[in-house]
């Protein structure tokens, strides 16, 4: 009942806050007047504005543009609107709610894809008028009753913008799960993000939370019942989810993360002192606790509650927005229907589900890791030393992305040796040694020689963790290897624009950043398969480098209503989005392959 309360009123709490936040001023024109167009036969084109309430179009100022100019658009037929005096243009006609406008098309059978360059211009009752703006959509009379979500809206004087600056693509990933949100009911979308939340759970962005969680659990030691395990567990897992549906409807709104702002070098220094705070509380160097007068107050409180609940909450939250910030297809199709529909509530119950989706396997790390735990002795000590070990690794992890290559090379070979020279790898066995005492210093030579060779490496010149001693194979050898094609690096909208007018082939954009786990891992598993490389040079390859998240970046990723990396869109020859083709989070190798050949076509 307190699980469910705490769910309830979060989510007003959000939907209130939202509101409040929101709707005090107009929105955006692409908000406001939602485009879409679609081909219903070889001779006509359905175009359609979802007008929102409150907000309307002048029937009058509404014209349509095909390119290229070889598609020819015939007169189209407009709805009649409601008649209204404007202080502007006098007696005008007011369409208001869904407007379908039917457009005649003469086009030859070969003709392909085409751009329709849509151009309206409407008002807020409230007093405020937009200037003209245009929007477009990709469609193809070959692909009947194919829909297509139009490009942001842009005022009228940057119609020369290419056509390739659209929204979203319907048919991609993240637009199919945005339309599962609109298409269905409120609990299979609950129930559906809580499935897509258990599979994420087994992505690289979330095992960081295991050490977090089993180390407040180990913290409290070997008197902790499992319920206690469980309740500072869910307090943890609440705690997450609950900043999963805050910043993903802020998100939603605004167009960006915000835990890409907090992926700095002060943010991530602090939280890794924290976990090596912890850490060496664990190895025996001190005790965490409050000073004894607050702690004999709160003591009594602490015992009926079941621990310091808020705090461990505040440890899921930051986790949630620093440890594992990567943007994956379904947390971008819930803030993409959260952007085109202002449903704060379905949206952020769905990312809440999600979030609780992704905690539910560290439930049971919580809970598990009481069972798991020794009697009182000197088995006790070890444990607390080898989660003491794994919150260093994450404060190392966490930092990475602002460190030097070297340094963190330097900071996993500590992280490999130090341990090893405690599980005895240097000292011989005893002569009568058992089975355990075998296997731990196994482990530790194993973990001794690894470490070492990360440091030959770093003496060697290399700083790839995963390939330390790669340096040895020499020049020609280490290219055979590492087939990686080479990016060109794209810094604003107005370098990409240039970049998409030259192109000759069809051009690969990859949105990156260093803190973003998912990028690294196209990078070193997907990008790096000998046959993807050599079908990605047959692109122009571009990269939007988003690290430092500053207003170019926030611009490039609205251009293409990404709220975050990772995010691959593609374009073709011609410099025109290539529509529901688009990437948005890790995928394999074999999964890619197809993709580039599609986008090829």
């Amino acid at each position: 009942m307190l699980i469910r309360l705490f769910v309830m009123l979060w989510l007003a709490l959000t939907s209130l806050g939202a509101h409040a936040l929101f709707s005090s001023g107009p929105i955006d024109p692409e908000q406001a007047y939602r485009f879409s167009a679609r081909a219903l036969d070889a001779q006509t084109i359905e175009a359609r504005w979802d007008v929102q309430p409150k907000y309307y179009l002048y029937r009058h100022k509404i014209s349509f543009a095909a390119d290229p100019a070889t598609v020819r658009l015939g007169e189209p037929t407009l709805p009649r609107g409601e008649e209204k005096d404007d202080e502007f243009f006098g007696r005008i006609e007011a369409l208001r709610g869904t407007v379908v406008v039917r457009i005649p098309v003469t086009a030859g059978a070969d003709a392909g894809a085409f751009v329709l360059k849509a151009s309206s211009q409407g008002c807020w009752d409230g007093g405020v008028c937009y200037p003209p703006i245009t929007q477009t959509a990709t469609l193809t009379l070959a692909g009947l009753g194919k829909e297509s979500v139009a490009a942001p809206a842009t005022p009228a004087q940057a119609v020369a913008a290419p056509a390739s600056a659209s929204a979203p693509a319907s048919g991609d990933e993240s637009g199919q799960i945005a339309k599962l949100l609109a298409g269905s009911g409120f609990w299979l979308a609950v129930i559906t993000f809580f499935g897509f939340g258990l599979l994420l759970s087994f992505t690289p962005c979330v095992f960081p939370m295991i050490p977090i969680l089993s180390g407040i659990i180990v913290n409290h030691g070997h008197a902790v019942t499992h319920m206690r395990a469980f309740t500072l567990s869910l307090a943890y897992v609440l705690g997450m989810a609950a900043t999963y549906a805050a910043v993903g409807v802020a998100a939603g709104f605004s167009g960006t993360l915000l835990s890409a702002a907090l992926q700095n070098a002060w943010v991530l220094g602090a939280f890794a002192l924290v976990f090596v705070a912890l850490a060496f509380s664990m190895f025996g160097f001190y005790e965490l606790q409050l000073p004894g007068a607050l702690q004999a107050k709160l003591s009594d409180t602490a015992n009926k509650q079941g621990g310091s609940l808020p705090a461990i909450a505040l440890m899921g939250a930051l986790s949630a927005l620093i440890v594992g910030p990567c943007v994956a297809a379904p947390l971008a199709g819930a803030l993409l229907y959260i952007a085109q529909t202002g449903d704060a509530m379905l949206g952020g119950a769905a990312l809440f589900a999600m979030g609780m989706g992704m905690g539910a396997p560290l439930l049971l790390v919580g809970v598990f890791s009481r069972s798991l735990l020794p009697k009182a002795g000197p088995w006790m000590a070890a444990v607390n030393k080898f989660f003491g070990v794994l919150l260093l690794a994450t404060a190392l992890w966490l930092v990475s992305p602002v460190l030097p290559a070297w340094a963190t090379m330097a900071g996993w070979a500590a992280l490999l040796i130090v341990p090893a020279i405690y599980l005895h790898a240097l000292d011989a066995l005893p002569p009568h040694a058992g089975g355990w005492h075998r296997l731990w210093k196994g482990i530790g030579v194993i973990m001794l020689l690894a470490g070492t060779a990360l440091l030959v490496g770093l003496l060697g010149g290399s700083r790839d963790p995963l390939q330390p001693l790669d340096f040895l194979r020499g020049g020609s050898a280490a290219a055979a290897v590492s087939p990686a094609p080479t990016f060109e690096k794209i810094k604003s909208v107005a370098a990409l624009d240039a970049r998409l007018a030259a192109a000759q082939k069809p051009v690969l954009l990859d949105f990156y950043a260093d803190w973003c786990v998912s990028c690294k891992e196209m990078e070193k598993f997907t990008f790096v398969d000998p046959v993807i490389a050599a079908k990605m040079r047959e692109f122009t390859l571009l990269k939007a480098d988003v690290t430092a998240n500053n207003d170019d970046d926030k611009a490039l990723l609205k251009r293409f209503g990404l709220f975050g990396p990772p995010g691959i869109i593609f374009f073709d020859k011609h410099g025109q989005e290539i529509a529901d083709l688009r990437v948005v989070g890790y995928m394999p190798a074999g999964q890619f392959l197809a993709v580039l050949t599609q986008a090829q076509k």
